[in-house]
């Protein structure tokens, strides 16, 4: 039975504490389906048709994304709230320091491309769809955990009425047809994919609230209730992620000026919940571990804006530009989500580590573990 503080040092992170843990995670009997050459032909074809598909389904345009903002905007992510996910800065010297700038690099662009629903006349029903990279300096580096990110990030106008667990879920919806039509046309592409020990993905998703999942898993940590459900159901999205749960702990620690966790819910079958937000968890067979692949919703209005930086003691952030903009109604109701390029790579191309389908830095003690076990990241 995991204790209260189990729990709460569960909030965040990745759930493997070292690399003892991650050793005896990892497979043993792994073998790539693809080689190098064939995965990244794979990997591109599938980008393409993603954010292709995408667009389609959610009427979206793809647009340019930064890789830095300026510190002072407020713009960058901070991923939770416990101040644990610092952005790398820098300082621009520019003109001998007359001119200079303090920059970041950013962690998502989540807020970025809020406002730039504004830059780019999306009117209610019209979004965007970018290809977005950043920098997670803090992240313990794993097998589906680097510092190196790369997100499918979109941002979509909506009406006030819109503001519901209804639309969300269409959206949702939307986003995994995209996903199984591409998992399907790699399979007929690449049949070397089929490997009967790997079963496809179910063709539809289970959607579920995470206070449910606390019902039926009280004494478990959230990774591990996650597992527990995922072994029910092999592809879940789970609502209202960042409540306070009948625990008194939410599901996960989330931002305070994104995603709107707070706004009161009703249930498919009548009951009060929180949250209009969540998840998109599937269970990998590889690794034999959850698996997440999105993370969205509904976003802040200047009400719930204003509720959740109470609630998280960071009221502060409202003299930010960006927070400003929302308290005047200067930028759009919207939804939105950022998607896990490599993560989504790794799952649908049978892959045992985020470093077959992406380039970056893993300390040597995870690079002779994976040599020792027959995966090969890409260097």
């Amino acid at each position: 039975m995991a204790t209260a503080a189990d729990k709460k040092e569960d909030l965040a992170g990745p759930g493997i504490g070292d690399y003892a843990e991650l050793a005896g995670i990892l497979p043993d009997d792994y073998r790539s389906l693809l080689s190098p050459r064939e995965t990244m032909r794979a990997l591109y074809a599938a980008k393409r048709l993603i954010e292709d598909r995408l667009c389609e389904e959610l009427n979206l345009t793809m647009v340019q994304v930064p890789l830095i903002v300026e510190s002072a905007s407020g713009v960058n992510d901070y991923l939770d709230r416990d101040g644990s996910r610092t952005p790398v800065g820098f300082h621009i010297s520019n003109d001998r320091d007359l001119h200079p700038v303090d920059a970041e690099v950013v962690q998502a662009a989540t807020k970025w491309k809020r406002m730039a629903l504004c830059q780019f006349d999306m009117q209610p029903g019209e979004g965007l769809l970018t290809d977005m990279r950043a920098v997670r300096k803090d992240y313990f580096l794993d097998h589906d955990h680097s510092v190196y990110v790369d997100q499918w990030d979109w941002e979509k106008t909506i009406a006030p009425e819109q503001r519901t667990l209804e639309y969300l879920t269409e959206s949702v919806r939307s986003i995994w047809r995209v996903i199984k039509e591409v998992e399907i046309f790699l399979w007929e592409t690449w049949p070397a994919l089929t490997d009967p020990r790997y079963p496809p993905l179910p063709d539809e998703l289970t959607f579920i609230h995470a206070e449910d999942i606390l019902a039926a898993y009280p004494d478990l940590p959230r990774k591990q209730r996650e597992t527990a459900i995922l072994q029910e159901h092999p592809a879940i999205f789970i609502y209202g992620i960042g409540w306070p749960l009948a625990d008194g702990l939410p599901h996960e620690l989330r931002a305070s000026d994104y995603d709107d966790w707070s706004t009161e819910t009703v249930s498919a079958d009548g009951r009060p919940m929180h949250g209009l937000n969540g998840d998109i968890l599937v269970w990998n067979p590889i690794t034999r571990r959850r698996h997440e692949l999105m993370s969205g919703g509904v976003r802040v209005t200047k009400e719930s804006l204003v509720r959740q930086l109470e609630l998280s003691d960071q009221l502060e952030f409202l003299e930010l530009p960006y927070h400003q903009a929302i308290l005047a109604d200067e930028i759009p109701l919207s939804v939105g989500a950022g998607i896990g390029q490599s993560r989504t790579m790794m799952l649908l191309l049978q892959k045992a580590h985020l470093g077959e389908v992406s380039v970056t830095v893993w300390p040597e003690i995870l690079k002779r573990m994976c040599a020792d076990r027959n995966i090969h990241v890409l260097e």
